[in-house]
């Protein structure tokens, strides 16, 4: 197996049309899984834990801009105002993954189970990519995902990191598991409050073919009386539920994984709630 090791953002892109059977790798946390099983045997690899340019994140005009190889480490150290992406980057594994996974990963596996994916939906975000020649793209995630472990992401990009436009409210994310630690989700869910728009953003994560959207529910939640919504959060957990699109398989059943949405969304509404007063 040939490794490559390019040292900057454009060198790596040169790459990516000089070597297209080269398959791109930062923290190698879920592809050597796959390498190490035999399930697949690359001819070569593009190691692209030494571009500095995929390292950085920073905010620029209002928009939030966090670079794919950032690690779920500095992401829970750094971008402490997104409680949310916090929550979902120490949910990842162990601390020692945590300081090897990137979120650019978690974006290029395309996982419906990825922890970050549901935080990103969440928050509107959308996936910078490059290409050679100054080529770029903005991709809306609701786009960028075509199914499990598929992407529209074209041979000759790298995914250059991921962005969003900060919302102003309380957040959360939470997720079950068949254990408490070192877990792939069963069933995980984000909650984003939108006080500028009276309204909530709810997204549902291993739960479908994609991380989900739940407009149904969002809109149901938009027209409460947030002051006073007693039973209707019991509501909101069903209706939530129900835009789920769950299958069964070895980590749980569609009854399951739909009651569990269920339960963790009504407790991130009741939570933000609290946040608020």
């Amino acid at each position: 197996m040939d490794v490559l090791t390019p040292r900057s953002l454009e060198e790596a892109l040169e790459f990516r049309v000089e070597y297209p059977v080269a398959i791109p790798v930062a923290g190698g946390t879920d592809l050597m899984v796959e390498v190490n099983s035999r399930r697949i045997r690359p001819r070569a690899l593009l190691d692209l834990s030494c571009v500095d340019e995929l390292k950085t994140w920073g905010r620029r005009d209002g928009v939030v801009f966090v670079g794919a190889g950032m690690t779920f480490a500095r992401v829970a150290g750094e971008l402490t105002e997104f409680r949310p992406l916090v929550e979902a980057s120490l949910s990842v594994a162990s601390p020692q993954i945590r300081n090897r996974a990137t979120i650019g990963g978690n974006l290029a596996t395309a996982s419906p189970a990825g922890d970050s994916i549901p935080v990103l939906a969440a928050y509107g975000a959308h996936v910078v990519t490059a290409a050679n020649g100054d080529r770029s793209r903005r991709i809306a995630l609701a786009d960028f995902f075509l199914g499990p472990k598929r992407t529209s992401l074209a041979p000759d990009e790298l995914i250059v990191g991921v962005e969003w436009r900060p919302v102003a409210g309380p957040g959360s994310f939470a997720k079950v598991g068949r254990r408490s630690a070192m877990v792939i989700a069963v069933a995980s869910v984000c909650l984003q409050v939108d006080e500028e728009g009276h309204g909530i953003r709810l997204a549902l994560g291993s739960v479908g073919p994609t991380v989900l959207r739940a407009p149904r529910a969002e809109e149901f939640a938009a027209g409460l009386d947030w002051g006073d919504p007693g039973k209707a959060l019991v509501e909101f957990g069903i209706r939530a539920a129900a835009e789920a699109q769950p299958i069964d398989d070895g980590r749980g059943s569609a009854a399951y994984r739909r009651r569990a949405v269920e339960v963790l969304a009504r407790r991130a509404f009741e939570r933000a709630l609290e946040d608020r007063c």
